[in-house]
Order: C-alpha cells, then sequence, then structure tokens
C-alpha cells in the first residue's frame, strides 16, 4: 500500500492518477476542507484529517510500505502555516511512520532548499529535508526545479496576471534569475519511477526540464503562446512584496505570493542531465509542452475563481 499526503494537491492529483492507472493499491490522506476537490473510484481508499493530529496518522499509515509525502502549505501558508504543515506535520508523520514500521518515505522538495537560506520557504524545505535525512527511515528526497502545468500555481498565474493587467507586467527584477523548468508529468513518472529504483534510496536527488530559462523568457514565451502581449516593466522585488500584501487586504488570495518571490530570490537550476541518469527518460521542453494547453485555455474565470477563494483556514 502506498500513501500520498497532500493528494488534493497540483502534484498529489497528477501523481494518484498514475498509481491507479499502474494498478498500484493507493491510499490518500485529504484535508476535510480539500476532500471535494478529487473525485476516484473504489480502487482508491481516502481517508480524511490532518497531519497535524497523532491518532488518525497513526491510523493512515497501518499497513503501507511507502509514504509519498506532498502535504504543504506553500502556496497559501504565511510563515506560521508553512512551519505547522512543513515540519510539525512531517515530524509526526515520521513518527507515526516508524511506530508502523513503514518502509520509506519520499518527499518532493525544492532547488535550492537550505537551512541557512534567508528565504522562508526555500529555509522550511531545508528544514524539512533534514527532518527526512535523520528520521531512521529509507527516504528519497527529490529536489524539484519550477514545476507547471495546466493548473500549477506558477506558470499558470503568471499567464492570469498578464490577462488581469491592461497594459504593462510588472516583472520581479530584471527577470535575470535563472529557472529549472520541469513539466508536472515528468515530475510524476520521476516519483514512480522512485519507487523501484533502487539506487536513489537514502539520497537526494536534483532534477529539472531539459533547459534553462531565465524569467524575462518564461515571462515572453507566455505571452507568445499565450496571445496577450503585454509591456514589461521592471520592478524591485521588495516593491512587489509590498503591492502583493496590499492587494490581499482587499481580495481573499494574491496571484503573486511571498513563496512565489521566494522561488525568485536566486537561481534555481541544476544539471541538465541528472533526470536521465537517475530514472532514464527524457523530460519535455517548456515552450512546446505550453502549447498543448495552454492556447485553448481561458484564464478569466480561473482568474476570478483563484482571487476570490478564500485561504485555507490554519488546521
Amino acid at each position: 500500500m502506498i500513501l500520498v499526503t497532500g493528494a488534493s494537491g497540483f502534484i498529489g492529483r497528477h501523481l494518484v492518477e498514475r498509481l491507479r492507472g499502474d494498478g498500484r493499491p493507493v491510499r490518500c490522506l485529504l484535508q476535510s476542507n480539500k476532500a471535494h476537490r478529487v473525485h476516484w473510484d473504489a480502487s482508491v481508499e481516502t481517508l480524511t484529517g490532518s497531519v497535524l493530529d497523532e491518532e488518525f496518522l497513526f491510523k493512515a499509515v497501518t499497513g503501507v510500505h511507502t509514504i509519498i509525502h506532498l502535504e504543504s502549505a506553500q502556496w497559501w501558508g504565511r510563515l506560521r502555516d508553512l512551519e505547522r504543515i512543513e515540519l510539525v506535520g512531517t515530524r509526526n508523520l515520521i513518527t507515526a511512520a516508524r511506530s508502523a514500521r513503514v518502509g520509506r518515505i519520499i518527499v518532493v522538495s525544492h532547488l535550492g532548499a537550505s537551512v541557512s537560506s534567508a528565504f522562508p520557504l526555500l529555509r522550511v524545505k531545508g528544514m524539512l529535508e533534514e527532518l527526512i535525512r535523520t528520521s531512521g527511515l529509507a527516504y528519497t528526497i527529490i529536489r524539484s526545479g519550477l514545476i507547471f502545468g495546466k493548473e500549477d500555481s506558477f506558470v499558470n498565474h503568471l499567464a492570469m496576471l498578464l490577462r488581469a493587467s491592461p497594459l504593462v507586467f510588472l516583472m520581479p527584477g530584471q527577470g535575470e534569475v535563472v529557472l529549472h523548468p520541469i513539466f508536472i508529468d515528468d515530475l510524476v513518472e520521476a516519483l514512480t519511477r522512485s519507487l523501484e529504483t533502487i539506487d536513489v534510496v537514502d539520497s537526494t536527488v536534483e532534477i529539472g526540464g531539459p533547459e534553462y530559462i531565465t524569467l524575462e523568457d518564461m515571462v515572453s514565451t507566455v505571452m507568445r503562446v499565450s496571445g496577450v502581449s503585454r509591456a514589461v516593466l521592471p520592478t524591485p522585488p521588495y516593491l512587489l512584496r509590498t503591492l502583493t500584501g496590499l492587494y490581499s487586504r482587499v481580495l481573499p488570495r494574491s496571484l503573486m505570493t511571498s513563496q512565489w518571490f521566494d522561488l525568485l530570490a536566486a537561481n534555481r537550476t541544476t544539471s541538465l542531465g541528472n533526470l536521465y541518469n537517475a530514472f532514464g527518460f527524457q523530460p519535455r521542453r517548456f515552450e512546446d509542452t505550453l502549447l498543448t494547453y495552454m492556447p485553448q485555455t481561458g484564464y478569466w474565470w480561473p482568474l476570478l475563481r483563484t482571487s476570490l477563494r478564500r485561504r485555507p483556514r490554519s488546521i
């Protein structure tokens, strides 16, 4: 049995569909306020509860041989939410997993994660990695580049921001930061193959797509593919953080978040051949993949729905 935490999230939904399609037994841990997002058949076992509930977690891990830990507050949480979900929740999960003699835990982290990072998201992810390494469990940590797909919270939100801005797009900094995007299906493929790949046990694997891209080039690519042209105005990140804070006081959510800016704080890349060397397949290119879904996507309704969706309550 494979337990997937955060199964209602962007990565979780795609991963569960893949595992279900492969005929693997899957148990999903869902937060009660997010359970309505997913609709699986009876082949997928679902449990509704919180990673902060120790008794519930012990029930969830009973009979499980592998945990794929995806539960996160990175796109909606403030620092205290990140610390509770990523750190306290992970400690609880490790305790339950050790009691139930779970074989291995697999987690997804970020390129650039470090306990010494000056940026909250990357610092918390670095602390989470240390918890996993010292857990006493067999583990695999997959440090991923920027994950994109039809419903992601970065490139997808970038397309929404271009729609929302009538004349100009306020780009953080000069757009010189270098990113290493990876398509969601390629990340899911890597997670699936990690279940059978002995070489990645008790190791940290850094992966990304087949190319590096600067933020400026990413904005230009999204404008070209989506058919929306805006004048790009470089803006100091600290000013955009302030504007985001003000915006979030008017509407429940901002498309740009503090975590958004943390991911753009420094270059976040790894070797181009890592994914093939570790898992034996070639990832897909950024623009080629966008062309398969972005031109047909209408972004006005998702823009309105995302901006008016209330921030999940802290659990």
